[in-house]
């Protein structure tokens, strides 16, 4: 029996699974979510119906998954948040940033289907919160509190709500379609959280 059939059996099941996420991925952007379905993935993917149940229960989880790895990092290294020594530009670059993901088409379509799925399922909003929302505000406060220690935050500050004023307004405006999602808008958050935070 071949050694290299351990790892071409791996290769090929990890490359399965990106084809199947990518799949779910593009005929979430292509189609209304609720006429998406496991049968189309797997055709899209090039597997069997068997091959994403068997890692997968679910459509909706199958769309967690494809969303978590977008975010996966192919060096395996955590999530950080640029750090010059100027808070007002870093969390500048990473509002804008936030806006422009949200704005797109393709990721707008990709979110909404995951938000319609986590706001009647609360397994999977468990799933999403520790492997992607928690580890996202983790990375986000250890870059205030080195701002605390440079004195460009208040001491006791709560970071749990530094990061809520920073983001449930663009949440919100996305949610609801309510205005643009626009650079101006990003830094007009930025400024109206530090003006609310600092020392």
């Amino acid at each position: 029996m071949s050694t290299e059939k351990g790892p071409d059996h791996s290769r090929r099941k990890e490359r399965s699974r990106q084809a199947i996420l990518a799949a779910a991925r593009a005929l979430v952007t292509e189609e209304p979510y609720e006429k998406v379905t496991l049968e189309a993935i797997a055709a899209r993917a090039g597997v069997g119906k068997q091959t994403i149940y068997r890692r997968w229960p679910s459509k909706s989880a199958v769309v967690v998954a494809a969303l978590l790895a977008l975010s996966e990092d192919a060096d395996g290294q955590s999530v950080t948040l640029p750090d010059t020594g100027d808070l007002r530009a870093d969390l500048g670059l990473v509002m804008r940033a936030t806006a422009e993901e949200f704005a797109d088409p393709s990721f707008d379509k990709l979110i909404r289907a995951l938000n319609t799925e986590i706001v009647n399922d609360a397994a999977l909003a468990a799933e999403y919160r520790e492997k992607l929302a928690v580890p996202l505000d983790e990375a986000k406060k250890a870059r205030l509190r080195r701002a605390q220690k440079a004195g460009q935050l208040a001491a006791d500050v709560d970071l749990d709500l530094v990061l809520e004023m920073l983001y449930a307004p663009l949440f919100l405006r996305w949610l609801h379609r309510s205005g643009p999602l626009t650079p101006a808008y990003a830094d007009a958050l930025v400024a109206a959280t530090l003006r609310a935070f600092s020392p």
